[in-house]
């Protein structure tokens, strides 16, 4: 055993960054009486809209049901078709299926990791399509100008899944502003949390009304229900953490791409091809994805230095068992799954874990 092994603790993937405020603002819903439908869902729906620069938010329980939400408001559903990434958390493709649509997976990009607009571009020629589905994976933005053009040329909808990119950016603008709605999860391995939550957000009024019909039970303004919904509703717990959350995100964010950069650095000479940035925008870090040949023994090497990893995704979503009637050839999205390794990014890290990663990641070699 050599000095550098079996650091304690392991250095971990993730880390939520909750604090007093946080304990006091919940403090404050719990003796307020008001658990759930009270000022603090609504004020952070409000919050969390004027950060995107859009017109409206819509709290939610967690991100699927903001997608399932946002999908069903843009009348998305039975006899539809929607094109997406394969390379993806699960939940993306299943809120399709939840509303009674028909995912179809578009090839990815082999450095970014988001949809190929070519790919995109070629399946909806080939199916039809009535939305696209994009993912800012690991805090990447996706290429939506490109989407864009994609969906106006077939009359689609352009829904954007940021439950990983909370604090990017697209041309100067924030995700989740440029399609007809966007999605957010507050996961406790977010950008920020809520410890569980999601959230719609749109600058399109009808869209933003039948999604808060829809996370309560369908009712309308008049008390009424007026069409079959759900309780999707988020709690004034989780709002009153996101609240604070959000007050704290830019400084998340910043510490999350200073730690980016010193691991550029430190793999410029390894054989690991590290995150891109692709002009014009600017990357989140959610994750800290690298990829490798040997990824195996890259994961290794980082647990002898005590640093935790993780893979996302080791399978790409057509060849989970739950999408086993689908058959369709992916090669980008099947060798990334094959290859992508996360290591630790997140704000939490100190100067001595920073160092730490850095050290292990020059080290390496095949």
């Amino acid at each position: 055993m050599t000095e550098t092994q079996l650091h304690e603790p392991t250095i971990s993937i993730a880390s939520p960054a909750v604090g007093r405020e946080e304990l006091h603002r919940v403090a404050e819903v719990l003796g307020s009486g008001r658990l759930s439908g009270g000022e603090a869902v609504e004020a952070f729906g409000s919050e969390f809209a004027t950060y995107c620069d859009v017109a409206h938010g819509v709290p939610t329980t967690n991100g699927t049901t903001a997608l399932h939400a946002a999908l069903a408001a843009l009348d998305i559903g039975p006899g539809d078709t929607v094109v997406t990434t394969p390379f993806s958390f699960i939940a993306t493709a299943n809120a399709i299926r939840h509303v009674g649509a028909r995912p179809v997976f578009a090839d990815i990009d082999s450095e970014t990791y988001n949809l190929d607009p070519d790919r995109v571009a070629a399946v909806a020629d080939a199916e039809g399509i009535d939305a696209v589905l994009a993912v800012h994976l690991y805090g990447c933005p996706a290429p939506i100008d490109e989407l864009q053009a994609i969906a106006d040329r077939h009359d689609a909808a352009l829904l954007e899944d940021c439950a990983q990119a909370h604090g990017a950016t697209y041309r100067g603008d924030p995700v989740g502003s440029f399609g007809d709605a966007g999605c957010f999860s507050f996961y406790p391995t977010k950008n920020m949390t809520t410890g569980e939550g999601g959230m719609v957000v749109t600058d399109d009024d009808d869209v933003a009304e039948r999604c808060r019909s829809f996370i309560d039970h369908g009712r309308g303004p008049d008390g009424s229900h007026e069409r079959v919904g759900h309780n999707f509703r988020m709690p004034d717990l989780c709002a009153a953490i996101g609240r604070v959350q959000l007050s704290k995100l830019d400084d998340f964010v910043a510490a999350r791409r200073e730690h980016a950069a010193q691991f550029d650095d430190a793999i410029a000479d390894a054989p690991i091809q590290r995150p891109v940035e692709p002009d014009g925008c600017r990357h989140a870090y959610h994750q800290y994805t690298v990829r490798c040949d040997d990824r195996a023994a890259l994961s290794a090497h980082l647990e002898e230095y005590g640093v935790g990893s993780a893979v996302y995704y080791p399978r790409a979503i057509h060849e989970e068992p739950a999408y086993d009637g689908v058959t369709v050839e992916l090669p980008v999205a099947e060798r990334a799954a094959e290859e992508v390794l996360s290591i630790p990014v997140h704000p939490e890290l100190s100067t001595e874990d920073v160092r730490q990663i850095t050290h292990a990641l020059t080290e390496f070699s095949t």
